[in-house]
């Protein structure tokens, strides 16, 4: 029997699934095979799906099960579509009335499915949608949008928006990932914009596929020129090739060949200002938007937009966007709404591989055990702090039963902690160091743990002389940068940006600081090194030689090594290394 929930058309034998495995044939009808399961319930703001002209910063329940109708290299959210199963303990059985009523408690404007497909549950979407259509809830949903013509317009009537995934326009991309072809997506566009749907498009940018974009927003535009066009500058997780990845700056100067559409994003790129919306008539700010992590945004400017009154207050022009924005936006907590849930998963999973585990089933269990028991909390505070990282090691270890493995790690950290505090009786000053992740002005909070380690190497970390909202921070103004005078910079290992394209961003916004005059901006040698997984130890190593080289003399080249040979039982190659907190290399996987 032929399953039409997506174009990918499964020919499914009786009691048997298709290639996602999440859709069953039985009595000669495609059912799914885990119906109303949510690993996900969660209030977001809608910038958080990402969605940017649509009811901006109001509040909306997110829900997440697990799965996909595809399987992509590189994947951002790897950990609940290909690693959680869509049967795991961590998913509870909801009835669509019972997700209902979770939204309407909560006082959310309407219901967004993300992080994984609605396409891995679409019976259960449907079924939600529909409901949930029927209690006055906007209904909406990010996806690849391989719906084939029958599901989608099954689905329509009760959708009122969706932002799109398009992995390329090439066919080669689609067949990766076990499609065929752009063309049902480019089709599915069309006929949501027409049918009413609000419509906003996703779409990677990398080093070399700037043709393929500025092709793409041709497309958008003979659809409509309105519809906004969000570039998710590459990240490489997984098993990506980091050469794929695009600068920051690299990456705005694009934006201004895209000429096709007013109304183009630029996300994965904390500082910049193209997350903003400008007037079409003027170029005024109307929106102004920041970071929020990974495929993330969150509103900045609420006072001034209901101030505006829907207007240019520059020159009177109309808002591009129409719907009201709330007067009291929503604020997720620590590892709660979009991506950052999935890189709690991956930092507890990171532990768990430096112990030895190479299966991803015993990876699943403590997953279980952490939101069963909903502990994601505990692990947002703990994981903030040298001192508690290592009993978060301990104790992951104990639920692995790896707990030898856990002390042998726990006591190496333990060790080249111990040498750094022994050195602390011959600093005569901390100098004052500044985190930022990406671009200069985008500040890492203060009771982060980057700042954690700047503290502990010897430092005064500046960044808690500034009260930064946000999520991990927020942009400052060239005038707070240069108030804290910073002797010493560190640049994020997570989202980074080259050395130089700092200072040359400080020479463009006219900051001056004591760490340009003195040159000392640093980049850690590898992703990893300062956040998110144990090798942290060797940012914390790497941090005390630069503050205090007349102190701490460790050899970080064979710090590595060692480290990568006893807890990751393979050489350290900084050039085979992504930006995944979990996998040690882009050639690691499981067992």
């Amino acid at each position: 029997m032929k399953c039409t929930v997506c174009e990918r058309f499964c020919i499914i034998p009786e009691g048997r699934s298709g290639a996602c495995g999440l859709y069953l044939n039985k009595e000669n009808e495609i059912r799914e095979r885990y119906p109303d399961r949510y690993l996900i319930t969660t209030p977001i703001s809608i910038e958080t799906m990402p969605m940017l002209h649509y009811y901006p910063g109001s509040k909306f329940l997110q829900v997440s099960t697990a799965g996909c109708n595809f399987s992509c290299s590189s994947c951002i959210s790897t950990v609940i579509v290909k690693e959680m199963e869509a049967d795991s303990q961590a998913l509870r059985h909801l009835e669509p009335d019972e997700v209902i009523a979770m939204a309407l408690k909560q006082e959310c404007l309407g219901i967004a499915f993300l992080i994984n497909d609605p396409l891995a549950s679409y019976f259960t979407f449907t079924r939600l949608a529909r409901n949930a259509k029927k209690a006055g809830l906007l209904v909406g949903c990010s996806s690849n949008t391989y719906f084939s013509a029958q599901s989608l317009t099954e689905l329509i009537p009760f959708l009122d928006f969706i932002n799109i995934g398009i992995k390329g326009l090439r066919d080669e991309s689609y067949r990766r990932c076990g499609g065929q072809s752009v063309a049902p997506v480019l089709r599915n566009l069309k006929t949501l914009y027409d049918s009413g749907v609000h419509v906003e498009v996703s779409c990677i940018l990398e080093r070399d596929n700037k043709e393929e974009v500025l092709q793409l927003a041709r497309i958008i535009s003979s659809i409509s020129p309105s519809i906004p066009l969000q570039l998710m500058r590459f990240i490489p997780f997984e098993d990506a090739d980091p050469k794929r990845e695009i600068s920051i700056q690299e990456a705005e100067d694009f934006l201004l060949e895209v000429k096709h559409l007013p109304y183009v994003y630029l996300f994965n790129s904390p500082g910049t200002s193209y997350l903003d919306t400008f007037c079409p008539q003027c170029g005024a700010t109307l929106y102004r938007r920041d970071f929020y992590g990974p495929m993330g945004a969150k509103l900045k400017n609420l006072r001034e937009i209901h101030e505006a009154r829907g207007v240019c207050p520059n020159c009177g022009q109309a808002s591009p966007i129409g719907n009201g924005a709330p007067a009291d936006p929503h604020q997720e907590g620590g590892f709660q709404g979009g991506y950052p849930f999935t890189r709690a998963l991956e930092m507890i999973q990171a532990i768990l591989i430096a112990l030895g585990v190479e299966k991803k089933g015993e990876v699943v269990k403590v997953w279980e055990e952490v939101l069963r028991n909903q502990h994601l909390q505990d692990l947002h505070q703990q994981i903030q702090n040298p001192q508690s990282y290592l009993a978060l090691i301990r104790q992951y270890g104990q639920m692995a039963g790896r707990s030898s493995q856990a002390e042998a790690l726990a006591a190496y950290m333990g060790e080249k902690m111990g040498v750094i505090e022994a050195g602390y009786p011959w600093i005569k000053r901390r100098p004052r160091v500044y985190y930022c992740m990406g671009k200069p002005l985008f500040c890492i909070k203060g009771e982060r743990f980057e700042n954690q380690m700047v503290e502990f190497a010897g430092g005064y970390s500046v960044n808690k002389e500034i009260d930064a909202d946000g999520r991990p921070g927020e942009t400052l103004a060239p005038a707070e940068l240069m108030a804290i005078k910073p002797e010493v910079v560190f640049i994020s290992a997570f989202i980074s940006t080259p050395v130089e394209h700092f200072y040359q961003s400080c020479t463009d916004n006219a900051i001056d600081i004591p760490a340009l005059h003195e040159r000392r901006v640093y980049l850690h040698p590898s992703p990893g090194w300062d956040f998110g997984n144990p090798r942290w130890i060797l940012g914390l190593m790497n941090i005390a030689n630069l503050l205090h080289p007349e102190i701490y003399h460790f050899d970080m080249q064979e710090e590595s090594q060692s480290f990568y040979r006893n807890f990751y039982r393979t050489e350290y190659d900084p050039f085979i290394i992504n930006r995944s907190f979990g996998k040690p290399t882009r050639h690691w996987s499981w067992q």
